[in-house]
């Protein structure tokens, strides 16, 4: 982490803010995830916000996780090191974080390097890792180890197709959200300009 004082005023309370996002049951059950995922000894971290950052900071772990969600062979990171080096360390983060673009995880749900490494939005890396998760059950391409309900499938392209007839017929229809015209009459009605007469 960097060598930084403690925030006051406005910057105290959005990070605050952040703080508050972090959710330790889902922490649990990531580290879950990876370790099962993963297929190696790994210890498990003792839980907190800033135990599962210096567990996943070196960016080995994240490099093995992304390597075991492909075939063997079709790894993303083919060279994962174990320095202790920081700019190396962030490197490894930046690989992940590559190859899970690539992988398909949404570039709105990716964290950027400094959340995880300063530790600054360690529930954008919980989100990261949610939405791997999910992407890795949906695709079931048989790289996913661990139990199908730890995350949500994403849903599905349904494309229904219309023969032109049907699509003719569907013109000639008014839709219920355009109104209805039943009961509608012009009876009782006046004149533009003249008062309504109340009695």
């Amino acid at each position: 982490m960097a060598n930084r004082g403690p925030s006051y005023g406005l910057s105290r309370e959005v990070q605050e803010k952040i703080e508050q996002k972090y959710d330790l049951e889902l922490e649990n059950k990531l580290v879950d995830w990876i370790i099962v995922q993963s297929g190696e000894k790994i210890e498990h971290p003792p839980p907190g916000r800033q135990n599962f950052q210096k567990w996943l900071m070196d960016g080995t772990l994240l490099c093995k996780l992304i390597n075991s969600l492909h075939p063997k062979g079709k790894e993303p990171i083919p060279k994962i090191s174990e320095s202790k080096m920081a700019f190396k360390q962030m490197e490894q983060i930046s690989q992940f974080l590559k190859a899970a673009e690539i992988y398909g995880v949404r570039t709105t749900d990716i964290f950027q390097t400094v959340d995880l490494w300063e530790g600054k939005d360690m529930a954008a890396v919980q989100r990261t890792l949610m939405s791997l998760g999910s992407l890795a059950v949906t695709k079931d391409d048989g790289c996913y180890r661990g139990d199908p309900s730890w995350f949500h499938r994403k849903a599905q392209q349904n494309r229904r197709g219309f023969s032109e007839e049907q699509l003719r017929r569907g013109q000639s229809v008014i839709g219920l959200q355009m109104g209805s015209n039943k009961g509608a009459s012009q009876s009782g009605m006046t004149g533009y300009g003249m008062p309504r007469q109340i009695m």
